[in-house]
């Protein structure tokens, strides 16, 4: 990254970040609004399933159905997309098993849309952490393998005994070195805003300001705040989302599930400019093959008006 777009991002940051702050005081989310960083000038939106959504149907010693078949499901439901989760491969899959995948999403009419990771770098101790570096970088190569170009990663947890900065130092060190590695395989990390130190948008906001790589941004999940107005702080992470996983329920600080406001989704991602993919992310009770279905629907008739 060039002198003067670290220059320029990290002043939107620091701007931002306040900003945040006196909407955490009470003052409406339109005062933390900013200029789109990431440079687009209009929003255009393809659409993609999470297999995260699949997960009861693709996990377990027995699984009632394969990656091929939720792939299948995908076309079925006139997506562009189809995002593999990395959580339903076997741990020794091969590059032959990942071209051949690749194949059938190709001759489905399918983008890999992307993959996702549950790694954690805020271990301390240099072993766990290597560790975390190792499967990073080995979903970056698998995910060039397959075509997609961004794993969604997460920053990770404060372990017991560890000091918040230090933890926060450590994260950032392990997501810089993996944003070297991918990008010499041309493949993005997108941070998502998953509890611990990216639970809010200032906390997310942080490692954006933090993290040097033109390889690096965010995963939006709508579904990840739970604050008084969860709408309000995915406005202020929507202008950096690389991809975006929408939730068919918020919930607030008092542990209630809402539904989804989609119109105001929309509205976010049309006023960030937002272009790439938007995930459905399904977590509720019901057959996922039938609401799956009926969400994305929904989902595409809201961004489409």
């Amino acid at each position: 990254m060039s002198p003067s777009r670290v220059a320029a991002r990290r002043l939107f940051l620091t701007q931002t970040l306040a900003l945040a702050s006196v909407t955490a005081s009470g003052l409406t989310a339109g005062s933390a609004q900013a200029i789109e960083p990431i440079g687009r000038d209009r929003s255009k939106f393809k659409f993609s399933l999470a297999a995260y959504s699949y997960r009861s149907l693709l996990q377990g010693e027995r699984p009632k159905l394969t990656l091929n078949d939720f792939v299948d499901d995908c076309a079925k439901f006139g997506l562009e997309g189809t995002e593999l989760t990395s959580y339903y491969f076997a741990p020794d899959v091969t590059d032959d098993q990942l071209r051949s995948l690749k194949r059938h999403c190709f001759r489905q009419g399918l983008d890999v849309s992307g993959t996702a990771i549950g790694n954690d770098f805020g271990h301390l101790e240099a072993e766990k952490h290597a560790e975390q570096i190792r499967l990073t970088k080995r979903w970056i190569d698998r995910a060039a393998v397959l075509g997609a170009p961004v794993i969604r990663i997460f920053a990770g947890h404060q372990h017991d005994g560890a000091d918040a900065e230090q933890t926060h130092r450590q994260m950032v060190a392990g997501i810089e070195e993996c944003c070297d590695y991918a990008g010499q395989h041309g493949v993005h990390l997108a941070l998502e805003n998953h509890g611990g130190p990216t639970a809010t948008a200032a906390g997310l906001l942080r490692f954006v300001q933090d993290v040097k790589s033109d390889w690096f941004g965010v995963n939006m999940d709508t579904g990840n705040f739970h604050s008084a107005d969860v709408y309000a702080e995915l406005e202020q992470i929507a202008p950096y989302a690389l991809n975006v996983q929408v939730k068919v329920t918020v919930t607030g600080p008092d542990g209630t599930k809402r539904p989804t406001d989609w119109q105001r989704i929309a509205t976010i991602l049309k006023q960030a400019n937002y272009q790439g993919y938007v995930v459905l992310e399904f977590e509720e009770a019901g057959d996922p093959r039938v609401e799956c279905e009926r969400y994305l629907d929904v989902l595409r008739s809201a961004l489409r008006e």
